[in-house]
């Protein structure tokens, strides 16, 4: 049996790929204002990404390429819809800028610790998950504001808006100081030593 590191071109991984695939689609069609284009295609991301996790899980088609570029597309499909709604004025600038620094103080602590102390594990914590979560929920809602204006959906928006930042600084500083404690804890004595 295909051990895990040399899984490559597995069913998830290339639906992951399409997912990535798609994106500029998104970001032109926000940038010109196609709304209900924009909305289908973040639909379609969504059910792609529950899909793809539970074929891995389904038919043990896990990899470890999966497992950091199934991240990394979400993550770039949410920073760069902060950037294009922010420019469109669907979503402040402000918070933009704020979820952008919480993802940049993340790669430099890993980075930091990657340098000092050579590749650990980052596994997400709940609140790393839940961070994720209701961006990728203010998004939906912002897209769909913009598509169907009579949904009056201002007031979701506002408050989802307090929720992505009280979390998203949260798990910020929670993340730094796990990983600094983490980085402090002395290495487990190796096996077969006295």
């Amino acid at each position: 049996m295909m051990n895990m590191k040399g899984r490559i071109w597995t069913v998830p991984n290339q639906i992951t790929f399409l997912r990535l695939c798609i994106l500029p689609f998104f970001l032109i069609f926000v940038s010109y204002e196609k709304y209900k284009w924009a909305l289908l295609i973040l639909v379609f991301a969504g059910l792609s990404d529950g899909i793809d996790g539970l074929i891995a899980r389904t038919f043990n088609q896990r990899s470890a390429l999966g497992a950091y570029l199934d991240p990394i597309a979400d993550k770039l499909l949410l920073s760069s819809s902060f950037v294009v709604l922010a420019f469109k004025r669907q979503l402040a600038w402000w918070l933009t800028i704020l979820v952008l620094s919480r993802d940049l103080l993340i790669l430099i602590v890993a980075a930091v610790i990657i340098l000092s102390s050579g590749y650990r594990p980052f596994p997400p914590s709940i609140y790393g998950k839940g961070t994720t979560f209701f961006q990728i929920v203010l998004v939906f809602a912002a897209v769909l504001a913009a598509a169907y204006p009579e949904f009056h959906l201002a007031g979701l928006i506002r408050v989802l808006v307090y929720v992505v930042t009280a979390i998203c600084v949260f798990s910020g500083v929670h993340y730094s100081f796990t990983m600094a404690r983490r980085l402090n804890a002395p290495s487990p004595p190796a096996r077969g030593t006295n």
